[in-house]
């Protein structure tokens, strides 16, 4: 799913008016129907119901909800903010509308009309869109805060009415409506993408409401959401007559004493994503460990009893993964030097190598082309510069891609995936519940898996993040976000795959 700019969404609306044809207030009408049945579907008619209307295009959805909702035996009350401006003329269609049903919206001129909101209301905030370009102030900022303070559960009509929906480093976040559900029309916002928008945005959800498909087919944008229907084409079918070796054979350089842990999580990760062999490179007192708990993959051993020192031959394999639980000690640091210089198959870079490669920014260059690293936000700042936000984090993260050529997997809610052509596709699975100690070693099995199978790097990404999430929410299902562990995300990829794969 695509990730489009508000102008470019503008552009399809009227794209889609000019050339259905449909009149502008018949596509609000469509965009109101879309949010009645969803209301329809979540709510009892019996709710308090309050929507708040502003005088653009926003308002006129929220006044042409309250009349379809009404219709529906619903009883809200509709309060209309003034404007010196007067209404757009949408809006002015659909306040008409209301009155031929004798339905007069509640006028909020100044603070003294701002109604009482409590707890069990449920407050629709269809108060300002995608149009805003500056922060909000005086009274329509005032009534934002009066809502939030309320305790009311928020629903907010395709944007939290403050936030703009591109880019909000410049926006104070003083006045922005803190909603726990918001309803876009027909894609996400990229505002939507970022973790400081989650207290304002809340559950999101896309409606669709029927804009010009081949037109905003054919819009560019480096942006995309990644759901099912990205990821089901992009995945391999295996041959009746297939054998373990043509899955691939990979190799894990996992672990240091103490930590072998992550050695195991990943490579059972590994196996259970389809890879045909794993070999686990782990240091002499990690041996006993890995074979006793992955009887399925084998072991090569370091020369070192504790960590990560040597190199093996590379020669057999299809693919590597090396950092989790490896340490940063001197001859791990001079071991992870010597496989960026001599690797030559699909490289997955995760943890401890990224730590090490931020020691020595200079090793950068070495990194081979296509590769994928898997930082966290913290990691990601420590190999290239200390970020204010998310978006300039992104746009980090899409340059450095570029540059360098490589595949960045920057790990979160919305775990986002660089690639070197310059787009970026913000995950759209997962759960609170993955954030457990071991989660990102097995999204490093799950991708040095696709790797060693054939996947192009760029699709193991994708795929693999949505397969780790889509695990996690299998497993957060049967066992609760706070009681599952990483695991159970292991556990849960057999029936990830046949969800994708049904």
């Amino acid at each position: 799913m695509k990730i489009l700019k508000t102008d470019q969404i503008r552009e399809a609306d009227a794209y889609t008016i000019k050339n259905e044809p449909v009149s502008s207030v018949d596509l609000m009408e469509r965009a109101a129907r879309a949010l009645a049945g969803w209301f329809t579907d979540n709510f009892s008619s019996k709710i308090n119901l309050k929507i708040f209307a502003g005088p653009g295009n926003n308002g006129g959805d929220g006044l042409a909800l309250g009349r379809l909702l009404t219709e529906k035996g619903f009883r809200p009350l509709i309060y209309l903010l003034t404007s010196r401006s007067g209404y757009s003329s949408d809006t002015s269609v659909n306040l008409e509308r209301l009155r031929a049903m004798n339905i007069e919206p509640i006028v909020i001129a100044s603070a003294d009309d701002f109604p009482q909101a409590n707890p069990d209301d449920i407050i629709v905030d269809a108060l300002f869109g995608t149009g805003l370009n500056r922060p909000l102030t005086g009274m329509p900022a005032e009534l934002i805060n009066h809502l939030n303070n309320s305790g009311a559960k928020i629903v907010a009509v395709d944007i939290p009415s403050g936030l703009f929906g591109d880019d909000n480093r410049n926006n104070p976040g003083k006045s922005i409506i803190k909603a726990d559900h918001t309803l876009s029309f027909q894609f996400p916002k990229l505002a939507f993408m970022f973790a400081e928008n989650d207290k304002y945005t809340g559950r999101w959800e896309v409606l669709p409401i029927g804009l010009h498909k081949e037109f905003t087919d054919g819009l560019n944008t480096p942006w995309h959401f990644t759901d099912k229907d990205l990821v089901r084409p992009m995945l391999k079918k295996r041959s009746r007559f297939a054998h373990k070796g043509n899955f691939g054979h990979c190799l894990l350089i996992s672990g240091s004493y103490g930590k072998m842990g992550a050695a195991v999580l990943a490579a059972a990760s590994c196996l259970r994503s389809g890879a045909g062999l794993v070999t686990v490179h782990v240091p002499v007192k990690g041996c006993e460990t890995v074979q006793a708990s992955i009887p399925e993959a084998m072991v090569s051993i370091d020369e070192s009893d504790i960590c990560f020192t040597s190199v093996p031959n590379l020669d057999q394999y299809d693919a590597i993964a090396a950092g989790p639980a490896t340490g940063i000690r001197p001859p791990s640091e001079k071991a992870i030097h010597d496989l960026l210089r001599s690797v030559r198959v699909p490289l997955v870079l995760d943890a401890d190598a990224l730590n090490i490669i931020s020691m020595n920014k200079e090793w950068t260059g070495l990194i081979p082309q296509n590769s994928i690293l898997t930082p966290h936000p913290g990691e990601f700042d420590r190999l290239s510069v200390q970020h204010k936000n998310s978006h300039d984090r992104l746009i980090s993260q899409m340059e450095m891609a570029k540059q360098y050529k490589l595949v960045i997997v920057l790990k979160g809610a919305c775990t986002s995936v660089a690639t070197p052509e310059g787009f970026c596709f913000f995950n759209g699975s997962g759960n609170p519940g993955m954030a457990t100690a071991g989660s990102g070693d097995v999204l490093t099995g799950i991708l040095l898996s696709l790797l060693g199978q054939g996947y192009k790097p760029a699709d193991a990404a994708i795929a693999g993040t949505y397969i780790h999430g889509l695990a996690g929410d299998i497993a957060s299902s049967a066992y609760s976000g706070e009681a599952m562990i990483a695991g159970d995300i292991t556990i849960s990829l057999g029936k990830a795959f046949k969800q994708l794969n049904p």
